[in-house]
């Protein structure tokens, strides 16, 4: 799945490292990093003072903690990304049309990442937020990606990545899986019902440009507001033709 690099800068490593524990934990001291992927106190406040003076940590009382710089940049990032460009006007008139949460998520390095979130005056509060990343198997949108994905691709993400259990109606099995995703061609969109959340449902549909899949636009709604029926057609029916009407945006920008 991932390039790994012939020779790996280990202290790059190590400040990669540094941040990405500053982010689980949401700020530390030195001293409760100390230990660390193996590191003294000593070496993690070079890799912090170094990270501190290019503007990527800020360092509060005793405390460090990831900088707005990560912002500037990811930002920058998404704002060349034609689904994004394209998907945020879409994603905010059908977060108007319905009243729920509308995700916009596209696919890297096996995983789901949200782009963009709309909020209708029903929309339910999750842990998702902008670039989240989460994994693909047990949610409406990354279904939806999976499906069109070439198979071998699909193999590489299930060998990394597993099948990993969240609740009860998780798909855990390779060959429902497949299943699943043939269901999902034929009809054109997937269902995501309480397969990560207890309580949530999902439906999605796969945005493609001249058949590569670019990403998939769903919305979120509590399968208590819903009833049993789930969702009903017109809500299935505006979620596919937002996904059209941006493929068309896509191939004739």
């Amino acid at each position: 799945m991932a390039t790994e690099a012939n020779h790996p800068v280990r202290t790059t490593e190590k400040s990669l490292a540094l941040m990405e524990r500053l982010r689980e934990v949401d700020g530390a001291r030195i001293r409760d990093l100390e230990g660390f992927n193996g590191m003294t106190k000593g070496a993690i406040h070079n890799h912090l003072s170094t990270l501190r003076e290019h503007g990527y940590i800020i360092k509060e009382d005793d405390e460090y903690r990831l900088s707005f710089k990560f912002l500037t940049m990811s930002g920058h990032v998404r704002s060349q990304n034609d689904l994004y460009k394209f998907g945020r006007p879409k994603a905010n008139q059908l977060a108007a049309d319905t009243g729920m949460l509308v995700n916009l998520v596209t696919e890297e390095k096996g995983k789901g990442v949200y782009l963009y979130q709309a909020r209708g005056d029903y929309a339910v509060n999750l842990d998702t937020h902008v670039g989240y990343r989460i994994r693909l198997h047990y949610t409406g949108v990354g279904k939806a990606i999976l499906a069109y994905l070439p198979p071998e691709k699909v193999d590489r993400i299930v060998d990394k990545w597993g099948l990993p259990k969240a609740t009860e109606n998780t798909i855990t099995d390779r060959e429902e899986l497949d299943e699943e995703l043939e269901t999902i061609r034929d009809r054109g969109y997937a269902i995501d019902h309480e397969e990560r959340t207890e309580g949530l449902a999902c439906i999605a549909a796969p945005i493609l440009l001249d058949d590569t899949i670019l990403g998939a636009i769903s919305i979120s709604a509590p399968t208590q507001r819903l009833g049993s029926a789930g969702f009903d057609e017109k809500i299935i029916g505006e979620v596919e033709s937002t996904a059209n009407e941006l493929m068309l945006d896509l191939k004739y920008k």
